[in-house]
Order: C-alpha cells, then structure tokens, then sequence
C-alpha cells in the first residue's frame, strides 16, 4: 500500500476511535469464533468463504450430495429400466465428481457397477471351476 493512504487509513481509524464508532459493537468482549479453514488452499479461502456466506456449495459437495440422493432412490427401486436409467445418471455423476477432484485415481470414487461387475465376475471364475473335470 502507499505511504499515504496508510497514513490516511490511521487517521480515520484513530477518529472513528474518539467519536466512540467501535464501542458496544454486536459481539464485544465475546471470543471470535474463528473457521477451521486450513484443509482449504489458501487461494481459494476467500472464495468458500463468500460461497458459504451465500448459502452456495462448491461444485464437488453438490455433486457430492447429488449422488447421494441418486443412491437412496436407486435403493428402493424395483423397476428395471428406471433402475438402469438411474444407474447410468449415478455413474455419469460419479465421473464428474472425479474428474472435479484433479487428484490422483486413487482417490476416485468407484462407478456405481464396478462391484457388480467383479461380484458377477468372481461368480462366473467360481462356476468354471466347479464344472471344470478334475484329471487324476
């Protein structure tokens, strides 16, 4: 900051001061209740904290909350092509969500038909070896 507007600020700071502007202020006297914002980079606090003094989510906790209520009615459904239409909702919803992260593939959430896909796989490996003669 320039020399001047400092000097300027303190003077205003200082007058406010006399005329008694900070006094019986809402929360005087009480601990400020500060956010736990360190999981947060540094350049995107500002950001979260005008997002969240909006009542808005980032994009990832939406999406986040989304596939959760995907997942709670694709619980309950007995229809098979609602049931297959929500299935490829929830993975597309998934994807997303994983390619927001930018983090390693490690950390990706699992398509919603990926543990089908190895139960059914691992059932069909165990089926082959049950048929499958034994040779003595």
């Amino acid at each position: 900051m320039f020399p001047g507007f400092t000097k300027i600020i303190e003077e205003r700071i200082q007058k406010a001061m006399m005329d008694g502007a900070f006094q019986n202020l809402p929360g005087s006297g009480k601990p400020l209740h500060l956010e736990e914002d360190r999981h947060i980079p540094e350049d995107l606090r500002l950001a979260h904290k005008i997002l969240k003094n909006a009542d808005c989510l980032p994009p990832e906790i939406e999406l986040k909350k989304e596939i959760l209520t995907t997942e709670d009615l694709l619980a309950g459904m007995e229809d098979t092509r609602e049931k297959y239409r929500l299935t490829k909702k929830l993975n597309f919803l998934i994807l997303r969500l994983n390619t927001l992260r930018r983090a390693s593939i490690e950390f990706d959430m699992p398509q919603h038909y990926a543990r089908k896909l190895m139960d059914r796989m691992e059932n069909r490996a165990d089926e082959g070896s049950k048929k499958a003669p034994h040779a003595f």
